[in-house]
């Protein structure tokens, strides 16, 4: 088996994040492998009450949105020594662009949360399901302990 050589934590602001990080920041360690970080914004839809129409999130607030996101996966990524030039926060599918990120940047491991859930929320799918299934490369999904 070869090394890694480069991770892809995957953060989405929960309060589990650190904890997940601190777990690919110990396998990035141990393999000396480049560590990177992700977050994905999903695109925000506003359904308008009235008739049902699908209308899109209003200019200025989705990049309030953004520059908040940013400023967070900063402080997470500078908790866990991750340089700004590896430091990515995309809009879109959360799966999708995490796996499409992956393959971009020659990501050989990424490191996801995953709560875990059985029966109907499984069915449904999540993330790291998500993630699991289409991603060309290893995916470590790391349990999040419910409170």
């Amino acid at each position: 088996m070869t090394s890694y050589q480069h991770i892809l934590l995957a953060v989405d602001f929960s309060e589990q994040c650190l904890e997940i990080g601190f777990r690919a920041k110990d396998l990035s360690e141990r393999y000396h492998a480049k560590l990177s970080i992700v977050h994905v914004a999903d695109n925000l839809p506003i359904i308008d009450g009235m008739d049902g129409q699908i209308m899109p999130f209003d200019f200025d607030l989705n990049n309030e949105l953004m520059q908040l996101a940013k400023q967070h996966l900063a402080k997470v990524a500078a908790k866990l020594d991750i340089a700004e030039e590896n430091q990515w926060l995309v809009i879109g599918s959360p799966k999708l662009e995490i796996v499409n990120l992956a393959e971009a940047n020659n990501v050989d491991l990424i490191v996801v949360g995953s709560h875990g859930r059985h029966g109907l929320a499984l069915l449904l799918g999540s993330t790291a399901n998500g993630i699991l299934h289409h991603a060309q490369c290893d995916v470590m999904a790391v349990r999040i302990k419910e409170n």
